[in-house]
């Protein structure tokens, strides 16, 4: 999961621009996953929703009832 992320990663950002340092491309990819790959960017598992819809969908749903029998 972690390779395909990465993967994602380089195709869809780094090899796409030219960094004037390390500074700059940090404060870039950060800003790529925290403004589009987790809150935007659609996730085939999730059911095509990005994973913060997907995490505040779960969040909102009422949770299972545990029987009191054990």
């Amino acid at each position: 999961m972690a390779e395909r992320f990465f993967l994602n990663l380089k195709m869809e950002r780094v090899w796409q621009r030219t960094y004037a340092n390390q500074a700059e491309a940090k404060a870039d990819i950060v800003s790529y996953i925290v403004g589009f790959y987790n809150s935007e960017r659609l996730n085939s598992v999730l059911g095509n929703l990005p994973p913060a819809v997907f995490e505040r969908n779960m969040a909102e749903k009422r949770p299972i009832a545990v029987s009191e029998i054990s």
